[in-house]
């Protein structure tokens, strides 16, 4: 259960990023980012499997 707040945290902390950097740069095809965009989905992506492992029933 830490582990998974920790991880939430992260995400929120890039999705800050991720908004900071669209207001920065004016436009959301800017390299940076797309670039940020793309970390944020990579945590997402890491929470989602962890999240799933944990509910996966043990055979």
């Amino acid at each position: 259960m830490k582990r998974s707040i920790l991880m939430q945290l992260r995400i929120e902390r890039a999705r800050i990023r991720l908004h900071a950097q669209v207001e920065k740069h004016k436009r959301v095809q800017h390299p940076a980012v797309i670039k940020q965009s793309m970390v944020l989905d990579d945590l997402i992506n890491q929470f989602n499997r962890e999240e799933a492992q944990i509910k996966k029933p043990i055979e």
